[in-house]
This record gives C-alpha cells, sequence and structure tokens, in this order.
C-alpha cells in the first residue's frame, strides 16, 4: 500500500500546467513519472517499466518519453519528436514539436502520455511560457531540455495503445480487455459474432 496525494488544477491552462501543480509533492533533485490516464496501454510488461528499465540504461539521466509511430493524418494531434539518433527502442531527440501544422511535422513518431522527466523540467514549467493553443505545453518544457548535457529520448514501448480521450477509443479499449479475460471472452465474443451477422444480414 501507498499514500496518495491528490491536487486540483482550478483553471485549464494546460499539462504543463497541471504537471506544474504538483511541484510541492515532488523531490526537487529527483527525476518523476507522468501517466495520462487517458492512454491506456495494454502490455505483458507494464509501459512504464519498460521506460524505466531503459531509462536506467541511459545512465538515469535526462528525460524520455513514450513514443509511437502513428499515420501521417493524425500527427497534428500530438507532440511528435525530431530525431537525431535512432538507437532502435531508443531514439535521441533533437526538437520536439506540439500539434505541428500538417506538412510541417518532422517525424511521425508521437509522444504517447508516459514520462519519465529530469526535476529541471519542472524549472522549465516554472516560467509558465505559453506555447499551442495559448497552454502551458509539457512538451515545451520537455524541448527546453535538448541541447544541455541532460538531454530528452524517446522509447518505443511494446504494446497496444488505445486512446481513452476518445469515445472510439474507449470502446475498443473496452472490447479489447474484455476478449482478453477467460471470464469474459466466449460472452463477449458470442455477442460480437451475432451483432456482426445482424449488421450484416441487415445490410
Amino acid at each position: 500500500s501507498g499514500a496518495i496525494a491528490y491536487i486540483r488544477q482550478h483553471k485549464a491552462h494546460g499539462l504543463g500546467h497541471a504537471v506544474w501543480c504538483a511541484r510541492r509533492l515532488l523531490d526537487p533533485k529527483e527525476p518523476f513519472a507522468v501517466i495520462l490516464p487517458d492512454d491506456v496501454i495494454a502490455a505483458e510488461k507494464p509501459c512504464l517499466q519498460q521506460m524505466v528499465e531503459a531509462y536506467e540504461e541511459l545512465g538515469g539521466n535526462g528525460s524520455m518519453v513514450a513514443a509511437m509511430e502513428v499515420p501521417a493524418d493524425k500527427v497534428s494531434s500530438y507532440g511528435v519528436l525530431d530525431v537525431d539518433k535512432d538507437m532502435g527502442s531508443t531514439v535521441s531527440a533533437k526538437g520536439m514539436v506540439e500539434k505541428p501544422a500538417p506538412g510541417t511535422e518532422p517525424s511521425n513518431l508521437a509522444v504517447i502520455g508516459r514520462y519519465i522527466l529530469d526535476p529541471s523540467v519542472m524549472k522549465n514549467l516554472h516560467t509558465m511560457k505559453t506555447g499551442a493553443g495559448g497552454e502551458i505545453q509539457l512538451t515545451d518544457a520537455i524541448a527546453d531540455e535538448i541541447g544541455t548535457e541532460r538531454g530528452v529520448y524517446g522509447y518505443r514501448f511494446e504494446g497496444q495503445r488505445f486512446d481513452c480521450g476518445s469515445k472510439a477509443g474507449f470502446l475498443q479499449a473496452t472490447i479489447s480487455f474484455g476478449l482478453s479475460r477467460d471470464d469474459l471472452r466466449d460472452e463477449l465474443q458470442t455477442f460480437l459474432d451475432e451483432l456482426s451477422a445482424e449488421r450484416a444480414a441487415a445490410q
């Protein structure tokens, strides 16, 4: 068991501001993790655990973001990495852009809602610099670390990601997790098969 503390973001000033609101709960000398709950990742080894292991292999220094390739027509909805060196599962970044305009994105390697951040990122957030959408962007505070001795890395995680910030993504996650459970699989699969047959007959 462990203690849980809750902090309320009183105004919607962006993700960076939400993270900044938790500053007094953190050790100012230690890296910290951020998990965005609307990004649900199904994986045999939890995504954040994968990242912690990769982060330690890099020497436990700098900042690391979860990353995945996304279709070209979806890139402008994400923070995107400009890759310096591609080392396979891990890449080093020479830039990060939040919600780039279509056609301007440096890659299709998008940042997903898992982060291990150097404490200096919190100092960057403290400047309250606004970015895309007039909000305080976490991406910008992380990007400020690029070019320092600490550096920024992307980690291509193993697993399936569901965007539960959308209704369709939430439903897809529910069905996928239901089908993965021994006590639900057969009944749910029967329902889906019957539903699919009914829809086909109606056409």
